[in-house]
């Protein structure tokens, strides 16, 4: 692989990973308080799931939701080069 897709790869996954750390963590908040079964849908009947799978889903929304801003943030901090592509922001030097 060149250093260009090498490069964006970290970056991709420098944003993933703890997008998914976080995910965890907030689905373990939520669902220390809210009961999966007792969840509906705009106050309808309760959602005909298992536990499993609203814990499934909801952590695929977290992490999609944590990694969108995760990605925002890094593309706002990257500082363009010479050719026109991006490059991360460095700190103070």
């Amino acid at each position: 692989m060149s250093a260009v897709v090498m490069g964006r790869v970290e970056r991709v996954l420098l944003v993933l990973w703890p997008a998914f750390v976080m995910a965890g963590v907030l689905e373990a908040l939520v669902f220390v308080v809210v009961d999966p079964q007792g969840l509906t849908w705009y106050g309808g009947p309760p959602l005909d799931l298992s536990r499993q799978a609203v814990y499934t889903i909801t952590f695929f929304i977290f992490w999609a939701v944590i990694a969108a801003a995760g990605g925002v943030s890094a593309v706002l901090a990257s500082q363009p080069r010479q050719n026109g592509e991006c490059e991360p922001a460095r700190g103070p030097a």
